[in-house]
């Protein structure tokens, strides 16, 4: 467990934690060189449960023998780089989150089947750009039942470091992965599509016909342009939430928890 104190951001090996984009950080050229950063024990910890591979750690001086001591006994020979409170938050422009980072490797991606295969209720997240709304989206996925996650390749990576933070960790918890085909591929595993959106011709979210499906896939899209016309027609159902007060729609992740919840499997 080599302890490695550096003075300046500069410092050889550093640079994953403070030069980097999120872009280089994946590296879409050579996937299997990606790595993404976890941040805080608490989130890093459920990483390492899950299994992800831990590179090298960022943290504060004093969590060392604090908050980053468990974490650093469970990853043996990995270099852990440690500086000042002052010195951290300079990375960000503001205090880091409990004082520790983690770069992990990126893990190979899961085939949609491998996802869909024994899931009763997943979610397709379709073009969600924003990392607070995909974080929190994981967040009420894993609380509320869902099985899985596939993403269109416009939507913001669920290892951004601040999805992963919003998520507390919840990223590593649901399986996801990348949907590159269409809506309807989802039939082959079974799923009936429900689309989240306001239409004349859509059902209420407790219409009990939605419970009665064995396997469903909830697609939520951006709260501003919402689904697209295509999306909504492809769907074997649209959804509404019945709202009062004239509001005509939610906060996508503020949805998506209604949706979980109500259209979870009942037994």
């Amino acid at each position: 467990m080599p302890i490695i104190e550096i003075s300046s951001l500069d410092h050889p090996g550093v640079e994953v934690f403070s030069t980097l984009t999120e872009a280089q950080l994946r590296n879409r050229l050579e996937p299997e060189k990606g790595l993404f950063i976890a941040e805080s024990p608490k989130v890093i910890k459920v990483a390492l449960d899950a299994g992800y591979e831990p590179l090298a750690l960022l943290c504060e001086q004093r969590h060392i023998t604090g908050d980053a001591a468990e974490i650093i006994e469970r990853c043996g020979d990995m270099p852990v780089y440690t500086g000042s409170r002052e010195l951290l938050a300079s990375l960000t422009g503001y205090v880091l989150t409990r004082g520790v980072l983690c770069a992990m490797r990126l893990p190979a991606p899961r085939s949609i089947e491998e996802v869909c295969q024994k899931a009763r209720r997943i979610v397709l997240i379709d073009g969600v750009a924003d990392t607070t709304n995909i974080g929190a989206i994981f967040r009420s996925a894993a609380a509320l039942g869902i099985d899985g996650v596939l993403l269109t390749r416009n939507s913001c990576s669920p290892l951004n470091r601040r999805a992963i933070r919003v998520s507390m960790g919840s990223v590593f918890l649901v399986p996801w992965t990348w949907l590159d085909g269409s809506l309807s591929d989802l039939g082959k595993y079974g799923f009936r599509t429900v689309a989240m959106a306001l239409t004349d011709n859509s059902i209420s979210i407790d219409d009990p016909i939605l419970a009665a499906e064995p396997k469903l896939a909830i697609v939520m899209g951006t709260e501003g342009d919402g689904l697209s016309d295509k999306t909504i027609a492809d769907a074997d159902y649209v959804v509404r939430i019945p709202m009062s007060h004239g509001v005509d729609s939610l906060n996508v992740a503020a949805a998506s928890a209604i949706a979980f919840w109500q259209l979870r499997a009942k037994d």
